[in-house]
Protein backbone atom coordinates (compact mmCIF):
# COMPACT_ATOMS: atom_id res chain seq x y z
CA UNK A 1 0.00 0.00 0.00
CA UNK A 2 2.90 2.33 0.65
CA UNK A 3 4.37 4.05 -2.38
CA UNK A 4 3.20 5.87 -5.50
CA UNK A 5 1.73 2.72 -7.06
CA UNK A 6 -1.16 2.74 -4.61
CA UNK A 7 -1.98 6.38 -5.41
CA UNK A 8 -1.74 5.69 -9.12
CA UNK A 9 -4.25 2.86 -8.83
CA UNK A 10 -6.70 5.20 -7.04
CA UNK A 11 -6.21 7.87 -9.69
CA UNK A 12 -6.75 5.33 -12.46
CA UNK A 13 -10.04 4.23 -10.90
CA UNK A 14 -11.18 7.71 -9.78
CA UNK A 15 -9.43 10.42 -11.84
CA UNK A 16 -8.90 13.67 -9.94
CA UNK A 17 -9.72 12.15 -6.56
CA UNK A 18 -6.33 12.45 -4.85
CA UNK A 19 -5.53 15.96 -3.58
CA UNK A 20 -2.60 15.15 -1.28
CA UNK A 21 -1.01 12.26 0.60
CA UNK A 22 1.56 11.08 3.13
CA UNK A 23 1.89 7.32 2.86
CA UNK A 24 5.09 7.14 4.88
CA UNK A 25 3.46 8.54 8.02
CA UNK A 26 2.79 6.35 11.07
CA UNK A 27 -0.87 6.53 10.02
CA UNK A 28 -0.73 6.75 6.20
CA UNK A 29 -3.24 9.28 4.90
CA UNK A 30 -4.66 10.45 1.60
CA UNK A 31 -6.59 13.67 1.05
CA UNK A 32 -9.58 13.14 -1.23
CA UNK A 33 -11.59 15.68 -3.22
CA UNK A 34 -15.00 16.00 -1.49
CA UNK A 35 -17.08 15.15 -4.55
CA UNK A 36 -15.07 11.94 -5.12
CA UNK A 37 -15.22 10.59 -1.58
CA UNK A 38 -17.95 7.98 -2.05
CA UNK A 39 -16.41 6.68 -5.30
CA UNK A 40 -12.98 6.29 -3.70
CA UNK A 41 -14.41 4.55 -0.63
CA UNK A 42 -16.39 2.12 -2.77
CA UNK A 43 -13.26 1.30 -4.78
CA UNK A 44 -11.16 0.83 -1.65
CA UNK A 45 -13.66 -1.67 -0.28
CA UNK A 46 -14.52 -3.65 -3.39
CA UNK A 47 -11.68 -3.38 -5.91
CA UNK A 48 -8.56 -1.97 -4.28
CA UNK A 49 -5.61 -3.96 -3.02
CA UNK A 50 -5.73 -4.33 -0.10
CA UNK A 51 -9.48 -4.12 0.34
CA UNK A 52 -10.64 -2.02 3.27
CA UNK A 53 -13.65 -3.83 4.62
CA UNK A 54 -14.18 -1.74 7.77
CA UNK A 55 -14.79 1.88 8.65
CA UNK A 56 -13.60 2.41 12.21
CA UNK A 57 -14.65 6.00 12.80
CA UNK A 58 -15.21 9.45 11.30
CA UNK A 59 -13.82 12.51 13.03
CA UNK A 60 -14.38 16.19 12.25
CA UNK A 61 -11.75 18.79 13.15
CA UNK A 62 -12.75 22.45 13.22
CA UNK A 63 -9.76 24.47 12.04
CA UNK A 64 -10.88 27.78 13.46
CA UNK A 65 -9.29 30.23 15.89
CA UNK A 66 -11.94 32.31 17.68
CA UNK A 67 -9.38 34.71 19.15
CA UNK A 68 -8.76 37.47 16.59
CA UNK A 69 -5.15 38.09 17.67
CA UNK A 70 -4.25 34.42 17.47
CA UNK A 71 -6.14 34.00 14.20
CA UNK A 72 -3.94 36.65 12.59
CA UNK A 73 -0.87 34.50 13.27
CA UNK A 74 -2.02 31.13 11.92
CA UNK A 75 -0.91 29.99 8.47
CA UNK A 76 -4.15 28.26 7.47
CA UNK A 77 -7.63 29.44 6.53
CA UNK A 78 -10.63 28.35 8.64
CA UNK A 79 -12.07 25.06 7.42
CA UNK A 80 -13.39 21.68 8.53
CA UNK A 81 -11.30 18.55 8.14
CA UNK A 82 -13.05 15.18 8.12
CA UNK A 83 -10.91 12.15 8.94
CA UNK A 84 -11.98 8.61 7.99
CA UNK A 85 -10.12 5.70 9.64
CA UNK A 86 -10.28 2.54 7.52
CA UNK A 87 -9.14 -0.99 8.27
CA UNK A 88 -8.32 -3.96 6.06
CA UNK A 89 -8.91 -7.23 7.88
CA UNK A 90 -7.18 -9.46 5.28
CA UNK A 91 -4.05 -7.27 5.13
CA UNK A 92 -4.19 -6.07 8.76
CA UNK A 93 -3.49 -2.57 7.48
CA UNK A 94 -4.97 0.83 8.26
CA UNK A 95 -5.54 3.86 6.08
CA UNK A 96 -6.73 7.39 6.81
CA UNK A 97 -8.73 9.46 4.35
CA UNK A 98 -8.97 13.22 4.82
CA UNK A 99 -11.47 15.61 3.28
CA UNK A 100 -11.36 19.39 3.65
CA UNK A 101 -14.57 21.41 3.60
CA UNK A 102 -15.42 25.08 4.09
CA UNK A 103 -16.85 25.82 7.52
CA UNK A 104 -19.95 27.24 5.86
CA UNK A 105 -21.35 26.44 2.45
CA UNK A 106 -20.82 29.41 0.13
CA UNK A 107 -19.20 31.25 3.06
CA UNK A 108 -22.69 32.01 4.36
CA UNK A 109 -22.82 31.60 8.15
CA UNK A 110 -25.38 28.99 9.14
CA UNK A 111 -25.32 27.17 5.78
CA UNK A 112 -23.82 23.78 6.57
CA UNK A 113 -21.31 22.21 4.15
CA UNK A 114 -22.27 19.01 2.38
CA UNK A 115 -20.42 15.77 1.70
CA UNK A 116 -21.54 12.50 0.06
CA UNK A 117 -22.56 9.80 2.53
CA UNK A 118 -20.65 6.52 2.59
CA UNK A 119 -23.43 4.54 4.27
CA UNK A 120 -23.84 2.67 1.00
CA UNK A 121 -20.25 1.45 1.34
CA UNK A 122 -19.98 0.74 5.07
CA UNK A 123 -23.19 0.40 7.06
CA UNK A 124 -21.38 1.56 10.19
CA UNK A 125 -21.11 5.02 8.63
CA UNK A 126 -24.76 5.57 9.57
CA UNK A 127 -24.16 6.52 13.22
CA UNK A 128 -20.71 7.97 12.58
CA UNK A 129 -22.13 10.47 10.09
CA UNK A 130 -25.04 11.30 12.37
CA UNK A 131 -22.59 12.12 15.16
CA UNK A 132 -20.53 14.41 12.91
CA UNK A 133 -23.70 16.09 11.68
CA UNK A 134 -24.94 16.57 15.23
CA UNK A 135 -21.75 17.86 16.85
CA UNK A 136 -19.83 19.47 13.96
CA UNK A 137 -22.50 20.49 11.47
CA UNK A 138 -21.80 18.59 8.25
CA UNK A 139 -24.68 17.43 6.04
CA UNK A 140 -24.13 14.00 4.47
CA UNK A 141 -26.11 13.85 1.26
CA UNK A 142 -27.70 10.47 0.58
CA UNK A 143 -27.77 9.45 4.24
CA UNK A 144 -30.89 7.34 4.91
CA UNK A 145 -31.77 8.95 8.25
CA UNK A 146 -29.68 12.05 8.94
CA UNK A 147 -30.75 13.46 12.31
CA UNK A 148 -29.15 14.26 15.64
CA UNK A 149 -27.88 11.35 17.67
CA UNK A 150 -26.62 12.91 20.94
CA UNK A 151 -28.31 16.31 21.25
CA UNK A 152 -32.10 16.75 21.26
CA UNK A 153 -33.70 17.23 17.85
CA UNK A 154 -34.54 20.88 18.56
CA UNK A 155 -31.06 21.75 19.84
CA UNK A 156 -29.56 24.88 18.28
CA UNK A 157 -26.02 24.78 16.94
CA UNK A 158 -23.25 22.20 16.85
CA UNK A 159 -21.29 21.87 20.12
CA UNK A 160 -17.89 20.86 18.69
CA UNK A 161 -17.61 23.96 16.52
CA UNK A 162 -15.07 26.30 18.11
CA UNK A 163 -17.38 29.31 17.78
CA UNK A 164 -20.28 27.46 19.41
CA UNK A 165 -22.08 29.34 22.16
CA UNK A 166 -23.88 27.45 24.90
CA UNK A 167 -27.55 28.53 25.02
CA UNK A 168 -28.58 30.51 28.09
CA UNK A 169 -31.55 28.21 28.59
CA UNK A 170 -33.23 25.16 27.13
CA UNK A 171 -37.00 24.71 27.52
CA UNK A 172 -36.99 26.98 30.54
CA UNK A 173 -33.95 25.34 32.15
CA UNK A 174 -31.21 27.91 32.54
CA UNK A 175 -27.64 26.92 31.75
CA UNK A 176 -26.64 28.33 35.13
CA UNK A 177 -28.68 25.57 36.76
CA UNK A 178 -26.60 22.91 35.00
CA UNK A 179 -23.39 24.38 36.39
CA UNK A 180 -24.75 24.76 39.91
CA UNK A 181 -25.92 21.14 39.98
CA UNK A 182 -22.65 19.78 38.64
CA UNK A 183 -20.44 21.96 40.86
CA UNK A 184 -22.44 23.06 43.92
CA UNK A 185 -19.24 24.26 45.65
CA UNK A 186 -16.98 25.71 42.95
CA UNK A 187 -14.44 26.82 45.57
CA UNK A 188 -13.77 23.21 46.55
CA UNK A 189 -11.92 20.50 44.69
CA UNK A 190 -14.68 18.93 42.58
CA UNK A 191 -12.71 15.69 42.27
CA UNK A 192 -13.38 14.93 45.95
CA UNK A 193 -17.13 15.17 45.49
CA UNK A 194 -18.80 12.02 44.19
CA UNK A 195 -22.51 11.30 43.70
CA UNK A 196 -24.21 8.91 46.14
CA UNK A 197 -23.91 5.26 45.15
CA UNK A 198 -26.75 2.81 45.71
CA UNK A 199 -24.46 -0.22 45.66
CA UNK A 200 -23.97 -1.36 49.26
CA UNK A 201 -20.66 -3.00 48.36
CA UNK A 202 -19.06 0.35 47.55
CA UNK A 203 -17.24 1.93 50.48
CA UNK A 204 -18.50 5.39 51.47
CA UNK A 205 -16.44 8.32 50.29
CA UNK A 206 -14.17 9.83 52.93
CA UNK A 207 -13.61 13.55 52.91
CA UNK A 208 -10.13 14.89 52.61
CA UNK A 209 -8.87 17.56 55.04
CA UNK A 210 -9.12 20.13 52.24
CA UNK A 211 -12.91 19.65 52.18
CA UNK A 212 -13.34 21.47 55.51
Amino acid sequence: MRGPGFLESIEAACPGAVVGSQLEALDPWIEIAPAMLADVCRWLKTAGEPRFDALECITAVDWFEPDAKKAAKVSWQPHLELVYHLWSTPARASLVLKVNLPRWSGDVAGHLPELPSVTGVWRTADWHEREVYDLSGVVFTGHPDLRRILCPEDWVGHPLRKDYEMPLEYHGIRARCFRSRLFPHPDRNFRTRVPPVANRHVKPHRRRPTDH
